[in-house]
């Protein structure tokens, strides 16, 4: 039988894996900057099997705002180049047959206030995620105490520890929300 030491741990790492999860879906939020994380998920076709970029090309930031790709196969390029235009960026590659460089268009502030929205989506789906997470825990205590594994003070306790613990990752994820607006808005 698991201890309430284990379950806090299998819990906190739970939340550990929500809030990575949040920070990735928040880099791909395009904003005015330039980032590595806005195209190295993108699938392109790579003769006939669809593949990350990050694996067929390095991804650099020579300016604020362009992204360079140089993809390590050469034959590559125009699958890289099609698999940019395919995606649902909105970005213009330009290939001089070495390097593709993407340029970073500034979003109107009707897109600003509309991507400020994704945030608060993404936000909300990630602490939903959380919740779910500490309702596995409390589960886990409930039945420890119904099991008689543990007192009813020890399983009060173990759950004034889960919620702290939840209220803590709830607070990551609001100021990663709030870091996020900020630079979303960014002009």
């Amino acid at each position: 039988m698991a201890t309430v030491e284990e379950v806090l741990s299998e819990t906190s790492s739970g939340m550990d894996r929500s809030v990575d999860a949040l920070k990735r879906e928040l880099g791909a939020i395009r904003t005015g900057r330039a980032s590595p994380t806005l195209v190295e998920s993108l699938m392109v076709d790579y003769y006939g099997v669809p593949t990350p970029l990050n694996q067929l090309a390095s991804i650099s930031i020579p300016e604020a705002r362009v992204i360079m790709i140089q993809p390590w196969d050469k034959q590559a390029m125009g699958d890289v180049e099609k698999g940019i235009l395919k995606s649902d960026l909105g970005l213009m590659p330009n290939n001089d047959g070495t390097v593709i460089r993407i340029n970073i268009p500034m979003p109107t502030e009707e897109r600003r206030k509309e991507l400020v929205r994704l945030v608060g989506r993404k936000v909300e789906d990630a602490l939903v995620s959380l919740r779910n997470v500490r309702r596995d825990g409390l589960e886990q205590f409930r039945k420890m105490e119904r099991e008689k594994d543990i007192s009813q003070d020890d399983g009060r306790r173990a759950q004034e520890q889960l919620q702290g613990l939840t209220d803590s990752y709830g607070e990551q994820m609001n100021a990663l929300k709030a870091d996020k607006e900020a630079e979303v808005m960014e002009v």
